[in-house]
């Protein structure tokens, strides 16, 4: 049963990554009566049945509560992954944020909070088999992403006790790209200055194969998908989300036509902390280990209740990144402004 028709929705963080694709779709559902995007900075990009508010959700001042009013659900996906050399930054941003979104959720009366969690908030567990929702979420303590994904899921379940009339709905996917991110992600995990053009396959002399490096992704446009459906069905708790097959060593090389190299975790980390302490590399040696020590997911109950598949294959969402890497795709966004480096 759709309980979509003639809603409001405010989407948070409506201008990255996930964002972009969530609007797009909400905007395009003739079920919608409106959509109202929420950012730090407004675009330029104008979706039908669409307006923009400027909000930070960090800022104590931020009016939440108004801009939720009167609104049939709230999306909540605003996210900050750096500084990471200043943890206590992105967590105002996005622990202390999104208890706020909560708190305003609740005191604008809004009926459904759609939240955006992570395969990050899993605690450690296995790579030769899926799990599913009812795996512990307690991250990995030590990288910021996963322990402010983690407390978030513990602020959660404070809020659905206290706000039982309240639909909440937890989205754990797994790592997500599309090619209009490529860009942003290559600032974000690789640099400002690291070039696009590096992402080509005859460039790289071997694949790094590092014990327990085997993830999973998802094109962004597919757990977008997965977003409107939860709006439409009166479903709650925690849905995975990732596509076929687990990426490791293997799959990669075979995509990129190199051969994979075994190379030691310690190795890699070493080169991943010197990098940087220098400020030469964003993405922490913490997030690394964090990564090394997520499971992979089980994604039946996405299936089964709300009817979801994804429409990429993992292999076909990498090779679409790549190109966007090589091409400095983006959008029309502050966030995914494209920009060809080297």
């Amino acid at each position: 049963m759709s309980s979509v028709s003639g809603s409001r929705i405010v989407v948070t963080g409506a201008t990255g990554n996930v964002g972009t694709s969530v609007v797009r779709l909400l905007s395009e559902d003739p079920e919608v009566a409106s959509v109202r995007g929420l950012a730090r900075r407004i675009p330029r990009w104008s979706p039908p049945r669409t307006e923009w508010a400027r909000v930070d959700i960090a800022s104590e001042q931020a009016p939440l509560a108004a801009q939720f009013e009167g609104a049939d659900a709230v999306v909540h996906l605003a996210w900050a992954f750096q500084p990471t050399h200043d943890p206590a930054t992105t967590w105002r941003t996005n622990v202390l944020g999104g208890i706020r979104v909560q708190e305003a959720v609740a005191a604008a009366e809004v009926p459904v909070l759609v939240h955006a969690s992570s395969v990050g908030a899993y605690s450690p567990g296995p790579k030769d088999r899926a799990v599913d929702e009812s795996w512990p979420t307690h991250g990995w303590p030590d990288a910021a992403y996963t322990r402010e994904k983690a407390y978030l899921e513990r602020a959660l379940d404070t809020f659905e006790r206290d706000h039982p009339g309240v639909r909440v709905v937890r989205m754990r996917p797994g790592f997500l790209f599309k090619a209009e991110s490529a860009s942003e992600q290559r600032r974000i995990f690789g640099g400002r200055f690291l070039p696009g053009p590096m992402a080509r396959p005859e460039l790289l002399p071997f694949l790094p194969d590092i014990p327990g490096l085997r993830a999973q992704v998802l094109h962004t446009d597919d757990a977008a998908r997965a977003y409107l459906l939860a709006l439409r069905h009166e479903v709650r708790g925690a849905f995975n989300l990732a596509a076929d097959p687990p990426l490791d060593a293997r799959v990669l090389g075979e995509l990129l036509g190199t051969r994979p190299l075994r190379l030691p975790r310690t190795a890699a980390r070493s080169a991943i902390a010197a990098a940087w302490g220098l400020h030469l590399l964003p993405a922490s040696p913490h997030l690394f280990d964090a990564v090394l020590r997520l499971p992979l997911m089980d994604c039946t109950r996405a299936r089964t209740e709300l009817g979801w598949r994804p429409q990429h294959t993992a292999t076909e969402v990498m090779e679409e990144f790549l190109r966007g890497l090589r091409r400095g795709e983006g959008a029309d966004t502050e966030p995914l402004r494209g920009r060809k480096v080297g």
